[in-house]
């Protein structure tokens, strides 16, 4: 209940951009938001640990009464699946968007095996426990099934009681097939999410690809060794060299703003002396002519 409350308050403050991809554009603030603890204590469970879903025949809740709300006893099960590597924001902006696509969901998250993944989309930076183990942390998720199908069978649907898939509606072809959630969508089962522009796994890896040299170098002086990095003997020295130089350069500039300010700080102390020596000097003249002036006081006194 106080998540609820939360998460309404945060709405309330920011204005929701039509069609968008689950984020807000900051809109009028009403007031800050009342501290309170909303976090889960525990990871979500993976279902092969789970005990065993009721027996009962599975009857799947239409679009109409999921929008509506479903009892408390029976959430909308709704299923979002990918690969999840090197987990980000944009991972977990479309897993909040499968969450609160109905007032009352359980949200199962299918994560597919280093196997699969390694032979229909390629390498992956994470391996698949640390996959796992990244998605069950995410806040809005309560389930997660580890090596997730690449296609989605009638036989898994039914045994993780799925009412609704979760994915953005771009056609995704894989598989030899030009749309693995075409049989989905035809079913009535789809559940389209939007995608957050400007971050994503091939996005991260090619900031890291494009700055090479600065993160080998900031992992070498953290102590890995070039066989980790798998760096040449060469690079390695050639790394080295480079840290030097900058190290130089870094010294150098010190140097230079260290000078810049001693000057400044003397033009600054030079200026103030000038200025209390023109003081002193306009008060010492001032009591000359009024002792020695034509209309001085010693000239008074001689009259």
């Amino acid at each position: 209940m106080a998540a609820q409350s939360s998460n309404e308050l945060v709405m309330s403050r920011k204005r929701k951009r039509d069609g968008s991809n689950g984020e807000t554009e900051e809109g009028e603030r009403f007031g800050k938001i009342p501290r309170c603890t909303v976090g889960l204590k525990n990871p979500a469970p993976f279902a092969d640990e789970l005990e065993p879903a009721d027996k009962k025949p599975y009857q799947r809740v239409t679009m109409e009464e999921a929008k509506k709300g479903t009892p408390p006893n029976r959430p909308v099960r709704v299923y979002a699946d990918g690969i999840f590597d090197v987990f980000h924001s944009g991972h977990a902006r479309a897993l909040m968007q499968a969450k609160r696509l109905f007032p009352n969901s359980h949200l199962i998250v299918g994560v597919c095996s280093d196997e699969l993944t390694h032979k229909y989309k390629g390498f992956t930076v994470m391996n698949e426990d640390e996959r796992y183990d990244a998605v069950r942390h995410c806040r809005y998720v309560d389930e997660v099934v580890r090596n997730a199908p690449w296609t989605l069978t009638p036989e898994f649907l039914a045994k993780h009681r799925i009412d609704f898939v979760a994915h953005d509606d771009i056609p995704y072809s894989s598989a030899g097939s030009d749309d693995v959630y075409k049989h989905i969508k035809e079913a009535g089962m789809f559940a389209p999410t939007q995608r957050t522009e400007g971050i994503s796994t091939s996005d991260i890896i090619t900031r890291i690809v494009r700055d090479y040299d600065v993160y080998v170098r900031r992992n070498l002086q953290r102590g890995y060794t070039a066989k980790e990095l798998n760096v040449s003997f060469i690079n390695e020295k050639k790394y080295h060299l480079q840290e030097r130089v900058d190290k130089v350069k870094r010294k150098v500039r010190d140097v230079e703003e260290k000078s810049k300010e001693f000057v400044q700080k003397v033009e600054e102390k030079s200026i103030d002396l000038i200025q209390k020596w023109e003081e002193k000097s306009r008060e010492f003249i001032g009591n000359f002519l009024q002792m020695f002036g034509p209309e001085g006081a010693l000239v008074s006194t001689l009259l």
